[in-house]
């Protein structure tokens, strides 16, 4: 009897520790900072995979858009080849966990600056700055811009600035606020509601991958600090991805970067911002 309650006792140990390791290994979390991964030639960016010009997984498998050049560009200035970085897909409601569980080192991922989020993560940038604005069905006529929402069935992303605006600003308009802006442009091509709302260059972005299907319309109404964010607190990793920005924008890989991607749309590249040291 004492002999099969220790092995009971050993065997419950046991699976005791293999669950507790399952359990930290599932969570994917990372206790080294940036700069420790850094040294060691592999970083973790965060980036959107559905944003076509900006954040994109294609078909192939690899990575496009003016962020991944972004995230790519900063990396190199930490010391991280494109071979050592890892692209993780950040949804919005997501970012702020991904950053404080260790999960991404950085993220680039059209993530506006504000001061809610500045309670969870720190921001380097801005390195872009970009306006709300709306997208339609190419043949619709009712809505030219944010003063014709009124009773209209609007689609953004859950945790985006601009789905936010919306409720708060806009409560005679039907939000509907999905996981993924492609679930958004699915809805809005099957007819399910009325318009798209999100930053100018995304929606750029998606109606340049739709040719004729769709067309942004009215001028941008917010103003959208894109910032990249880091662990709240890494003073030393926030000053030296601001550094990085600051060399992108002096040694003209900004807008070279930005005229191979968003720029492919016919979207011209705009004065690059200043950065703000937060």
């Amino acid at each position: 009897m004492r002999i099969n309650r220790a092995l009971r006792l050993g065997v419950g140990a046991i699976a005791l520790t293999l669950a507790a390791a399952t359990a930290t290994a599932c969570g994917g979390g990372d206790s080294k900072s940036a700069l420790d991964n850094a040294k060691d030639g592999k970083l973790t960016i965060g980036i959107k995979f559905d944003q076509p010009g900006l954040g994109l997984r294609n078909k192939d498998g690899s990575y496009s858009g003016f962020d991944v050049e972004v995230g790519k560009y900063v990396a190199e200035k930490l010391g991280v080849k494109p071979e050592g970085i890892t692209w993780k897909e950040s949804p919005s409601g997501q970012r702020e966990t991904l950053i404080e569980n260790g999960q991404v080192d950085y993220i680039v991922a059209t993530y506006s600056i504000n001061d809610a989020r500045k309670q969870k993560v720190d921001f380097a940038g801005p390195y872009y700055i970009a306006g709300q604005s709306l997208l339609v069905r190419a043949d619709n006529t009712d809505i030219t811009g944010p003063d014709s929402l009124k009773g209209k069935k609007v689609c953004s992303v859950k945790g985006s600035t601009p789905a936010q605006n919306i409720e708060k600003n806009f409560k005679d308009t039907q939000l509907q606020a999905n996981d993924t802006y492609s679930l958004c442009l699915e809805g809005l091509r099957a007819g399910s509601w009325d318009a798209v709302t999100t930053d100018d260059i995304i929606l750029a972005g998606y109606a340049a991958q739709s040719t004729g299907a769709f067309k942004v319309v009215g001028k941008p109404f917010t103003t959208e600090n894109y910032g990249i964010g880091l662990k709240k607190g890494d003073k030393e990793l926030r000053d030296k991805v601001n550094d990085a920005i600051e060399a992108m924008i002096a040694d003209q890989s900004w807008k070279k970067a930005f005229d191979s991607t968003v720029g492919a749309s016919g979207y011209q590249a705009p004065e690059p911002p200043k950065v703000n040291r937060y």
